[in-house]
């Protein structure tokens, strides 16, 4: 038997015995993207505070003001060479890891990593309007991935860790071990993989009690929760439908926030993101709330109850400010900078509801989280991990019925507008870019890809054998109902189906497209 089958059929038996394993690798990807994690939470809460105390110390002084300034032309300058040298450390993180599943790119972790823990501190320390959840999740990843290449797994099973690390990335950033894992299902994989899901959850849970090893069990919006009446959800229709609309007009925007920045062709980036970093500066000695992820905001609002026209004020100068620094594609993510959007949203709605129907200022804060939640749905368009996601930075399931209501509606309505969500526009943007190649063309080794027959699938009924699979594609597990059946080619697919397709590492980008697009039309 050839070497190349024997390789083949090892994977096959593997699979079969494999839960324990999986495991294993779990907590090993948990540990290293938790470790991660905690050290790049740690280094961009010292930037912030010491942003704070640098801008204390030269507001109203011009001399220092102007040497503040030099300093931050500077590290734009450095953190331009650093995107140049390594661009996958660009902008948020989480199409790269996308991209990356879907064997679009393959980047050296530790460059990754080492390009992301410099640029994102810096461009925190500028004050950049960029989040550190994002990039969690790419550091995850990119952890995992130095983990399977250390202990030299097989293409399958580093995929694996690379999709569990992410999650396990943005359970340590967020504290959420569950919404980690359907991040990395609904978000990534767009699919039910009993795989990624045993590995993902270890992964997510070992990450989450290794953040709070160092940072504490507290969840970071603490509030006393009141039941939404009945009599008042037909408010929740209102703010779903506008949150949609607010999602799908946020897409929309920063995506040509974007390509107005890219058309400035004749100045280089090493001179475009200096002067971004210096406006920065500018804003932070005028208007220091909005700075950074957003977590002063969300003390504000949630500690103070900032009046009706001040919150307005920091909502438009937050989105303004975010829309800015996210088109400079500098290191830094905005998926919490949308979270405070979203809560900002929701209590601007809940302060004129509360106002005109008298509801009572308890409700405020539910107004917030069901913004947060919808926000977030209409947006990333995920809305399961956004109601898990919000569930657990409350740690409070009282009303998670008010949170499925809104996080549905919102989501209905940005897809009914047709706006392609904000992770997978940026992913077709970087797949097209000349930039990023994958260099996968040199290697024979096979990975196994799982999908699950939906619903009104093409597929359905169908004989394995009048389905067009590619010549570079081998159906080799057919699990129906607990059972594995041996696929044949007089073999009736049927909804539900769960089909394991070795798929050629060589091919594996445009095959795997291919696949997705046959099985779930």
């Amino acid at each position: 038997m050839k070497e190349k089958e024997k390789s083949t059929y090892r994977k096959i038996e593997f699979r079969r015995k494999e839960s324990f394993y999986l495991i294993v690798r779990g907590v090993e990807v948990g540990l290293a993207a938790g470790i991660t994690a905690v050290l790049y939470r740690y280094m961009l809460s010292f930037a912030e505070s010491s942003l704070m105390r640098v801008i204390a110390f030269v507001k109203g002084n011009p001399m220092r003001v102007a040497v503040w300034f030099l300093i931050l032309g500077a590290l734009g300058f450095l953190v331009a060479h650093i995107i140049k040298r390594e661009p996958m450390v660009a902008g948020s993180g989480i199409p790269q890891i996308n991209g990356e599943i879907k064997g679009h790119f393959n980047p050296s972790w530790w460059r990754v990593i080492l390009g992301k823990f410099v640029g994102g501190t810096i461009s925190v320390f500028a004050g950049l309007s960029l989040g550190r959840e994002g990039p969690s999740v790419q550091l995850g990843g990119m952890a995992g991935k130095g983990v399977a290449r250390i202990t030299r797994a097989d293409k399958t099973t580093e995929l694996r860790m690379i999709s569990c690390g992410g999650g396990a990335g943005m359970a340590a950033a967020f504290n959420a071990p569950l919404a980690g894992t359907m991040f990395v299902l609904e978000e990534i994989h767009h699919s039910f993989d009993k795989s990624i899901l045993c590995m993902g959850i270890v992964a997510a849970i070992t990450a989450d009690f290794t953040s709070k090893i160092f940072f504490g069990q507290s969840t970071t919006f603490n509030y006393n929760t009141v039941n939404f009446p009945l009599r008042y959800y037909w408010l929740l229709l209102i703010i779903g439908v506008a949150l949609g609309l607010s999602g799908a007009g946020y897409n929309l925007i920063m995506v040509k926030c974007q390509d107005l920045y890219k058309k400035i062709s004749k100045i280089p980036q090493y001179i475009k993101l200096p002067v971004v970093f210096i406006i920065s500066g500018a804003v932070g000695l005028v208007f220091p709330q909005i700075l950074c992820g957003g977590h002063s905001m969300a003390e504000l609002l949630l500690k103070e109850h900032p009046q009706l026209s001040y919150m307005i004020i920091l909502l438009l100068g937050k989105f303004i400010f975010g829309a800015f620094s996210f088109a400079s594609a500098a290191p830094g993510g905005t998926l919490y900078p949308l979270c405070i959007l979203g809560a900002y949203l929701g209590a601007i709605f809940g302060s004129v509801s509360i106002g005109l129907f008298d509801l009572g200022n308890e409700f405020y804060e539910e107004f917030v989280v069901l913004g947060m939640a919808g926000f977030f749905a209409s947006i990333v368009r995920s809305p399961i991990t956004g109601i898990v996601l919000v569930y657990e930075l409350t740690g409070n399931m009282n009303n998670i019925l008010p949170l499925a209501t809104v996080s549905l509606i919102s989501y209905a309505v940005a897809n009914l507008i047709g706006v392609n969500p904000i992770y997978e526009t940026l992913l077709e943007r970087l797949v097209g870019s000349s930039k990023h190649k994958s260099d996968f063309k040199d290697t024979d080794e096979k990975v196994l890809q799982t999908f699950v027959i939906p619903v009104g699938s093409p597929l359905k009924k169908k004989r394995i054998m009048d389905v067009d699979w590619g010549k570079h594609c081998l159906v080799v597990s057919v699990e129906r109902d607990g059972v594995s059946v041996t696929p044949k080619g007089d073999t009736v697919l049927k909804e539900g189906d769960e089909l394991v397709i070795l798929v050629s590492q060589r091919h594996f980008s445009k095959d795997g497209e291919k696949l997705n697009t046959l099985i779930n039309g």
